[in-house]
């Protein structure tokens, strides 16, 4: 038990308010805490870079504690803007309510939902009044706010601080108080925020409580991982594109993701940092990486299948041998953007078009360079998106 408490406090953890000794003795006491992780749904997917402080969810779930993932609902309305240079644009409850639709499907990947509670805040804050609202307000101080990094930035130069944004740490720290927390889980970019329930809960009950922010896994392309900038490796990717996105990360992030990304031991990445700092060729170790997250969220045989995909496909640079098959008429011309959206290769025009500007779509293996050029359809062409996405065009009568 005790090492399983001191992997949780440690592994993955950026730091722990008031401080990690405390913790580590209510930890051991054996007194049931109330643990929570808050993710508001302002995009349908979940990404690997959730699984860190999912993975810490879990763990508490194990050890016996009541642990809540909560689906921010009704936070979402706002957005929280904590690491972002500008608003977030704001969401319809129909959008909201899309997009939480398939997140249990994408964590329950990682987590056992017979151990774990699902909530949605809108539970209680839609039932604030503007009384209440005015007296949770009044708990806390606008100069707090207006001191964060980001916020200072924004009010110095030419960007706009809705007030609305003030708000969003007052209701996730409510959040934590209706909860009654013990232990708030997220990113370091939501410290404050946690800040926030902890106060309230000292503030109106007098209660100890603690924040256990996490560390940031990386995009693929060494950047906090982000829809934004398209280095997110998803949920619910396929096998084959989770391998073929895992073998694509720097090499200086393999034992970021081991550590971060599975549940192998710290002896066991240990032996593997080891084996790199002898020479061992970096991509047989994201190999055994990109096996060991895909056999995680998927199975060993997917993995297995995956990476074989992977060596064929992208080491090889061969075929893969089930191309899809998409049907158009002959005088159907499209512009490239929108061949790539109908095809069903890439989700948007915005994704198409970041694409086409890293010359990562041909057409018979002729690099297209504008993502205005328009594409006149011939049987048995093939379009190539990406290093792993095929279709191959079938001329209709």
């Amino acid at each position: 038990m005790v090492d399983k408490i001191n992997r949780i406090l440690t592994r993955g953890v950026a730091n722990i308010i008031p401080n990690k000794i405390e913790l580590e003795r209510v930890l051991n006491s054996g007194k049931k805490l109330n643990v929570y992780l808050g993710i508001d749904p302002t995009a349908p997917r979940i990404h690997l870079g959730h699984a860190v402080p999912l993975i810490k969810l879990q763990k508490f779930a194990e050890l016996g504690h009541s642990v809540t993932l909560l689906i921010g609902d009704f936070t979402a309305l706002i957005g929280d803007t904590s690491d972002k240079d500008s608003e977030r644009p704001i969401l319809t409850s129909e959008e909201i309510e899309e997009n939480f639709k398939t997140y249990k499907k994408q964590a329950e990947k990682i987590l056992d939902f017979s151990k774990i509670i699902v909530r949605h805040n809108s539970e209680w804050l839609s039932k604030l009044g503007f009384k209440d609202v005015v007296e949770l307000t009044q708990k806390f101080s606008l100069g707090d706010f207006n001191s964060r990094e980001l916020i200072k930035r924004r009010l110095a130069g030419d960007g706009k601080v809705g007030l609305h944004e003030v708000l969003y740490p007052v209701m996730q720290g409510y959040d934590s108080y209706f909860m009654d927390t013990d232990i708030q889980i997220g990113g370091t970019d939501q410290t404050f925020n946690m800040q926030a329930g902890r106060h309230l809960q000292k503030l109106l009950r007098n209660k100890e409580s603690f924040v256990m922010s996490t560390e940031f896994l990386m995009g693929t392309d060494g950047r906090k991982m982000s829809k934004t900038w398209g280095n997110a490796i998803w949920l619910d990717d396929s096998a084959r594109d989770m391998v073929v996105k895992i073998m694509a990360i720097n090499d200086d992030l393999i034992i970021q993701y081991f550590t971060l990304a599975t549940q192998l031991s710290n002896e066991e990445i240990e032996k593997i940092e080891q084996r790199l700092k002898e020479g061992e060729n970096p991509i047989e170790v994201k190999k055994e990486l990109a096996r060991t997250i895909v056999s995680g969220l998927y199975s060993e045989k997917e993995a297995r299948e995956a990476q074989e995909y992977f060596e064929r496909t992208v080491q090889k640079k061969e075929l893969p041998e089930d191309i899809p098959i998409f049907e158009m008429k002959p005088d159907e011309h499209l512009v490239i953007t929108d061949l790539l959206v109908k095809t069903g290769l890439v989700g948007s025009k915005s994704e198409a078009k970041r694409l086409v500007g890293q010359a990562a779509v041909e057409i018979d293996s002729d690099v297209v360079d504008s993502p205005f050029e328009e594409i006149i359809p011939e049987d048995n062409m093939l379009i190539k998106c990406g290093k792993r996405n095929f279709i191959r065009i079938k001329i209709s009568s």
